[in-house]
């Protein structure tokens, strides 16, 4: 008698690279036919009443919709869509539409928001699926370049939409103006983005304006503000707040010269800190911040 020593192991093809991500999916996939199959139930139950010409229900369940993913961050989820028939002859049939999963949903929100982002980074129209792969998982790649270009179509659509978007039953009582430099994709040069938030009576707050620039020119801040009174805010802003860059300040007194001024605290504090020791800035920024945020004049000239 011999003694097999030989053990044999599971083909490592078969095995699962992440078993967590596999249970996550299973438990995704588990709770949203939970969730649309509640959709269903109450669409049934609000229709309940109804009958059809030989006294059946009219809404009778009818088989599923073709399984199709759809791409989450943990990768891509097998979605089952429930059908529903009405057995009804009028013109007007009762259809069930998901809002969880409706027709036309094949990527989550949070892969929708990856994208730009990538883009921006620099990956290429024709490495993105390469790269949500890295991300997601190997079965998370399917966006070809074409898709990518008609993905950037719609991106710039829809920013030139909110960009022409009307302002005439807006009134802002505070401007906040400032340029933010970043360096999109692999360009060498830093590109400058101009920013207006407004802030209204009731201190709810909106992105105004963002429009890429030359370096703050006046030029720039002023077809920004001007661009603003042409889709209908004609009423100044009672207050700006800004840098101490003169571009946006010169533009604002051509454009909105009844609007008061002032220094941003950030700004300012970043300034004073950079021309002292550093042994001093920790201390110091703690009686400036003291001093901006006084409740009043008083309190702020004890806090100096």
């Amino acid at each position: 008698m011999e003694d097999d020593t030989i053990l044999e192991f599971t083909d490592p093809a078969g095995i699962s690279p992440d078993p967590l991500t596999d249970i996550l999916r299973k438990g995704a996939r588990d709770l949203l036919a939970q969730a649309v199959e509640a959709e269903v139930c109450d669409l049934m139950a609000q229709h309940a009443h109804l009958r059809d010409s030989a006294g059946r229900q009219r809404l009778v369940r009818h088989g599923y919709l073709p399984e199709r993913e759809v791409m989450t961050g943990i990768g891509p989820v097998p979605v089952n869509v429930p059908r529903v028939r009405d057995r009804g002859t009028g013109a007007e049939k009762i259809r069930f539409t998901s809002t969880l999963l409706p027709p036309y949903l094949r990527r989550a929100k949070s892969v929708e928001e990856l994208l730009p982002w990538l883009y921006l980074k620099g990956i290429s129209t024709g490495d993105f699926g390469e790269a949500l792969a890295a991300l997601l998982g190997p079965d998370a790649g399917g966006l070809t370049s074409s898709t990518i270009s008609r993905l950037k179509a719609e991106w710039w659509a829809e920013y030139e939409r909110w960009n022409r978007r009307d302002l005439s039953a807006k009134r802002y009582v505070y401007f906040w103006a400032d340029g933010v430099y970043f360096k999109p994709r692999t360009d060498a040069d830093k590109q400058c983005m101009l920013v207006i938030i407004g802030a209204d009576e009731w201190g709810n707050k909106d992105v105004l304006g963002l429009v890429d620039g030359y370096r703050e020119s006046s030029q720039s801040w002023r077809e920004l503000l001007l661009d603003l009174q042409r889709r209908g805010l004609r009423k100044a802003p009672d207050l700006a707040v800004g840098d101490g860059a003169l571009g946006f300040w010169n533009a604002l007194r051509e454009v909105f010269g009844e609007t008061r001024e002032q220094r941003c605290w950030v700004h300012k504090t970043g300034n004073v800190l950079n021309a002292m020791p550093k042994s001093l800035q920790a201390k110091a920024k703690g009686h400036l911040q003291d001093i901006w945020m006084a409740e009043n004049k008083r309190d702020a000239e004890a806090a100096f």
